[in-house]
């Protein structure tokens, strides 16, 4: 049986895909990238939904690790990156360089993936898919099951590998088509087309942006900038807020030596970080903030348990932080007028 390597994301296209080139008795093996920029999963170790998705169909899957070439990618993208800070194309051809490494290794004949033409503004034109697949060295033998009739035939169609008149012709952002392939496939439980890669999210660009003007990123301050709210005080020092109980759980593992972890200590509030200078004023301000997301009254007095990583615990009292205080801190867009 002919052999074939599926870039999978975990959204509905790539699954498709994937059994689209199956139904025309291809063997498939899955390639799925574990970036760095994928949403935090609700639970620590949880296995990633692309490959959960796959093991469901009987799909071999290979992981590989995107974490340096994500940061490398952000830093300086060779292609641009589209509206926020997603290097779209630099990452697409990475991703299919390693496909290829694999169809190599595999003895694979083609390499496919589930993009649809025109349904991303910076990756999916024909221009730019031209160039992702000659940049990754997959010019001809890279096929897109979902919109393979809008573009010139390859090679798998052409050596009789793959029936075209099998293949899709879907182009747009319209899910419509996709939704009824869908059922007759009899996939049933896939993600929303919103939640995936969050280098496209208005927030975590610009938290992204805001921490690389103060240092280099690495995966432990990514990670963290998926949770919480987050505040940069006057000498740069970092406070982190989780936002709800599951925040907190999130948090508590990504705290570093000399880091401070700071709660309310008669009321149930967040978990708060703060990563950098703690002394008195800041620590007073990180409890001061951490006490306005609870339902401390405002101008009242509260004790907040103070506990540095590796030390004793110590009380402080605060009263919460004022709306103008908390504004003029926190890491985030501004709100259009």
């Amino acid at each position: 049986m002919t052999k074939a390597i599926g870039c999978i994301s975990g959204g509905l296209d790539s699954t498709l895909a994937v059994c689209l080139i199956r139904r025309q008795e291809v063997e498939v093996v899955a390639l799925h990238a574990l970036h760095l920029w994928y949403p935090a999963p609700l639970e620590p170790g949880a296995k990633p939904r692309a490959v959960a998705d796959m093991e469901t169909l009987g799909v071999r899957v290979e992981t590989i690790d995107a974490t340096e070439a994500d940061l490398e990618m952000v830093r300086q993208p060779t292609f641009g990156m589209g509206k926020r800070m997603n290097p779209c194309i630099d990452c697409r051809i990475w991703t299919l360089r390693q496909a290829k490494a694999l169809m190599e290794a595999e003895g694979a004949a083609f390499v496919f993936t589930g993009e649809v033409l025109g349904q991303r503004p910076m990756s999916q034109n024909r221009q730019a898919m031209q160039l992702v697949e000659r940049e990754a060295g997959l010019a001809d033998r890279l096929v897109r099951p979902l919109c393979a009739k809008r573009l010139p035939p390859t090679q798998p169609e052409r050596d009789g590998i793959l029936d075209r008149e099998k293949l899709l012709g879907i182009v747009g952002r319209s899910r419509k088509e996709q939704m009824t392939l869908a059922r007759e496939f009899g996939v049933t439980d896939y993600p929303s087309p919103a939640g995936g890669c969050l280098l496209t999210d208005p927030g975590f660009a610009y938290r992204l942006r805001e921490l690389m003007a103060h240092q280099e990123p690495t995966p432990v301050g990514v990670e963290l900038l998926k949770v919480g709210r987050h505040f940069r005080l006057g000498d740069g020092t970092l406070v982190v807020i989780g936002r709800h109980h599951e925040d907190n759980l999130r948090l508590k593992p990504l705290f570093q030596d000399g880091d401070v972890c700071i709660e309310a200590t008669d009321i149930p509030g967040p978990t708060t970080l703060l990563r950098g200078v703690a002394g008195d004023a800041n620590v007073t301000t990180a409890a001061a903030l951490t006490l306005r997301y609870t339902k401390a009254p405002a101008g009242e007095v509260q004790r907040v348990n103070v506990a540095p990583v590796g030390s004793e615990v110590s009380v402080t009292k605060v009263a919460p932080a004022d709306e103008a205080n908390a504004k003029g801190w926190i890491i985030a867009p501004e709100e259009p007028s």
